[in-house]
């Protein structure tokens, strides 16, 4: 209920209902408008001001902020936030920057709703794992560049690895990330590696399955990219080409083929070695501790931040990938220490 009253007056303010030096309507008043709680309303109110869209002067009430103090406002849109779990640390990154104090930031659901706000950038997380997901965010960056509003994306590209697009990205290396998990498990012993990944997942996984190619090198690969990743299908594929260890696509992946394979009766690093990508919060706390390649999500935040006002001061500079850099965090699950 507060997230739908902020942004249902934060809507009001930024399509100009309220105008600037307007006085906004009393706490009672938004209680009774959205059936809501004073302490709700108020909590609205207060990220409102924090967004610096309104403005509390004592004795006297809440008032829209004149468009000369008004902070410029970005778009946050991230269509998969629930179901990935890098996107949250990288939001608190892009909140949490040095320069951040200085601007605004929406949570919205769609492109147009940005661009009825007139915001004046989108950082945007392609959506993926969905037939329709490339249409999708193909209208969205059509709506948003008809708008002219400057977009960052987030983690990866909408465009068909190794295709890229008219818009800086920031994230990490998915080749060298690839590379180096897989170089590490043949370091360790490893000579019959498996890539594990979705088969719709995004550009980020061709991107890790291509690294995880060179880092074999001669060495045939053994590939699974189902439709569904569940411990039916990752038994029978491990029935059938018995491989020595795992790359995963990601670290759910990881956690989902370690659930499988200890219930199948293999150990983990015993029988299978496993080694994932993200470090999620989560990874060091599975049945085996994984190990995997961090993303550095606060520091992919702090960048996106700095790309977006960068675009904005130079909008016709070429577009950059900017990637930050990715490490191994080695647990018990690759059987190695180092």
């Amino acid at each position: 209920m507060y997230q739908r009253i902020l942004e249902s007056l934060a809507h009001d303010i930024q399509t100009g209902k309220y105008r600037p030096g307007q006085k906004f309507p009393s706490e009672a008043t938004l209680v009774r408008q959205f059936g809501s709680s004073r302490i709700t309303v108020g909590r609205a109110l207060n990220e409102l001001e924090h967004r610096g869209l309104v403005e509390r002067r004592a004795g006297s009430g809440t008032y829209v902020r004149t468009r000369k103090t008004a902070r410029a406002t970005f778009g946050l849109l991230i269509p998969d936030f629930e179901a990935t779990e890098i996107f949250e640390p990288i939001c608190r990154g892009i909140a949490g920057a040095a320069s951040a104090k200085e601007y605004a930031f929406l949570w919205g659901q769609t492109s147009r709703q940005y661009v009825e706000m007139g915001v004046a950038g989108v950082f945007f997380a392609p959506l993926e794992e969905s037939a329709e997901a490339h249409a999708l965010n193909l209208e969205i960056i059509a709506q948003l560049e008809d708008a002219r509003i400057p977009v960052v994306l987030l983690d990866r590209c909408y465009m068909p690895y190794p295709c890229r697009s008219r818009h800086d990205l920031v994230g990490i290396d998915n080749w060298r990330a690839g590379f180096i998990a897989t170089e590490h498990l043949v370091k360790a012993g490893a000579t019959r590696i498996a890539f594990l990944g979705h088969a719709r997942g995004a550009q980020t996984i061709d991107a890790r399955l291509s690294g995880y190619r060179a880092a074999l090198g001669e060495t045939p690969a053994l590939i699974f990219r189902p439709e569904s990743i569940e411990p039916r299908t990752i038994e029978q594929f491990h029935k059938r080409s018995h491989p020595d260890a795992y790359v995963c696509a990601n670290d759910r992946t990881a956690g989902e083929l370690m659930r499988a394979l200890i219930s199948a009766g293999q150990r983990i690093p015993g029988d299978v070695r496993i080694v994932g990508i993200d470090d999620v919060e989560y990874a060091s706390l599975l049945p085996v501790p994984l190990t995997t390649v961090r993303q550095p999500c606060r520091e992919i935040g702090e960048a996106a931040l700095g790309a977006m006002l960068d675009r904005m001061a130079r909008p016709n500079s070429l577009p950059r990938d900017i990637l930050i850099e990715c490490r191994l965090v080695v647990r018990e699950s690759c059987g190695s220490k180092a």
